[in-house]
């Protein structure tokens, strides 16, 4: 009997042990989760303690009109670049229905091909559709725009120029351009909406199909699965995939793209800011075999980099080309405001099938 009654007392001692350490980490928890609303709150109401400072001082005392729409989206502008995210942006309606176009495989603009990064403050084209505006009015690969509307694009970003270039169906800008140590005139292109071609192919030899992919967005996948087929019926023994000043794209539509080479397993995960990591893609059984390679360069970035190191990951190709592609591993979810524009921020980094998240360090 007494044995059991100790039994019983220890186990009753256990319980209120546990009990009381749940309740300990319970209230550590819940005071660490106050203390960091309260730190929000107070975060908070000092920026807009501040923001309703600046904008009494300027109504009480500036003299001219002030556009209040062009003021709003400055002060969303400027808060995503305050922060930090080297890839978060704010998005007019305009500026969002333009992106929107773009993910969709179609765009207004001027049909030249430039890259996220700068080159001596300006930024180059690095190539030009055919029989786009920008051929037409006589815009060349390498080219450096120079002047947009006969403002200089000196001390702005890529994102900048390029929202600059962009603009209505039927409109015109002005682009002045450096080719080689000259300056040119400004020459002055049509805007036009365009179905954007972001596969091209073509046999090297009777061996070696070439597909080429400038960019990946909703209608790439079934461009490529086009080229694919082709080189595979023209008698393809080997496949060069040609991702050269390829900016990235849609996660879904290089995962898709994956899905047609590579065999059974995962192709891409994403890990957010609570650490947890998502499998966001798969591959079935269904594969080429085929030998491949993918050419590369320095501006090869983000959704162009995963399918190279994909493809690298289940060796089904190797890569050749610059050192080090752009190193842009990161994630971008865009969230709709409720006057129509938006918000585009990194919210994960994201990982190839079996490699190492490669930000900042290029494949």
């Amino acid at each position: 009997m007494s044995k059991r009654i100790l039994s019983l007392g220890v186990a009753l001692a256990l319980m209120l042990v546990t009990a009381a350490l749940t309740f300990s980490i319970t209230m550590v928890y819940s005071q660490n989760e106050f203390n960091r609303r309260v730190s929000d709150i107070k975060e908070k109401e000092a920026l807009y303690t501040k923001i309703e400072e600046v904008d009494n001082i300027i109504r009480q005392n500036y003299i001219g009109t002030i556009d209040e729409q062009y003021l709003q989206d400055c002060i969303a502008a400027a808060f995503v670049q305050g922060i930090g995210d080297r890839y978060g942006q704010y998005l007019t309606a305009e500026t969002y229905q333009s992106y929107l176009d773009s993910n969709n495989g179609v765009t207004v603009g001027i049909g030249a091909t430039v890259p996220k990064t700068l080159e001596g403050g300006y930024l180059p084209v690095i190539g030009v559709t055919a029989g786009s505006p920008a051929e037409e009015a006589g815009i060349q690969a390498g080219d450096l725009i120079i002047s947009v509307d006969g403002t200089s694009v000196v001390g702005m970003s890529a994102d900048d120029i390029i929202a600059m270039v962009r603009g209505e169906e039927g409109t015109t800008v002005s682009i002045g351009v450096r080719r080689g140590t000259d300056d040119l005139e400004p020459m002055t292109v049509t805007r036009r909406k365009m179905a954007v071609t972001s596969v091209t192919y073509r046999m090297l030899n009777d061996t070696i199909g070439y597909i080429a992919i400038s960019g990946f967005n909703n209608n790439t996948v079934d461009q490529f699965s086009t080229a694919l087929n082709y080189v595979i019926a023209q008698g393809a023994q080997g496949i060069v995939f040609d991702v050269r000043n390829n900016p990235g794209g849609t996660v879904s539509s290089v995962a898709n793209i994956l899905d047609i080479l590579v065999p059974e397993g995962p192709i891409v995960s994403a890990t957010y800011k609570d650490g947890h990591t998502e499998v966001l893609a798969t591959s079935d059984a269904n594969e080429v075999n085929l030998p491949m390679v993918v050419v590369t360069n320095r501006n090869t970035a983000s959704a162009a980099e995963l399918f190279t190191q994909a493809l690298k990951d289940y060796n089904k190709a190797v890569s050749v080309g610059d050192k080090t592609t752009y190193g842009k591993g990161t994630m971008q979810s865009i969230r709709k405001l409720n006057d129509g524009s938006a918000v585009n921020l990194t919210v994960a980094t994201y990982n190839p099938p079996k490699s190492p998240n490669y930000n900042g360090v290029g494949v």
